[in-house]
């Protein structure tokens, strides 16, 4: 199954990035990243992953996670989760990715901790 993907904005400065189907190695893992590139690209950085419609995820999926936090990172902003099903909270904690990115129940609570200060490239005049 393709991943279909819904971005929408939460709060300013912050976008959900809904995910349906099947993260497995190759295309699946490739189409992750392509719209986490397209997010930082549009300056975009503070990022909620919601994964309510997500049905399962390797270990390479996993990987790609990584890699999406890594890019979010150097881009001055942040990662979250929200909304995983059992299985994918499971490989999250296996794997202690839940060490490196926050998991939230819903997008609602991911988006409380982003403050509209912490905004990348907002003009703003105090330095990072």
């Amino acid at each position: 199954m393709i991943l279909a993907f819904t971005k929408r904005s939460v709060h300013p400065g912050v976008s959900a990035l809904a995910i349906q189907g099947s993260i497995h190695c190759g295309p699946e893992c490739i189409q992750l990243e392509r719209e986490v590139d397209s997010l930082i690209a549009a300056h975009e950085t503070r990022v909620i992953l919601d994964l309510h419609g997500v049905t399962h995820a390797d270990s390479a999926a996993m990987g790609s996670l990584v890699r999406c936090l890594t890019k979010i990172k150097h881009a001055g902003g942040a990662l979250r989760i929200a909304a995983a099903q059992p299985m994918i909270l499971y490989s999250l904690r296996l794997t202690r990715l839940d060490k490196l990115i926050e998991l939230f129940p819903t997008v609602d609570q991911a988006a409380e901790g982003f403050s509209p200060s912490a905004a990348p490239d907002q003009g703003s005049s105090h330095p990072a």
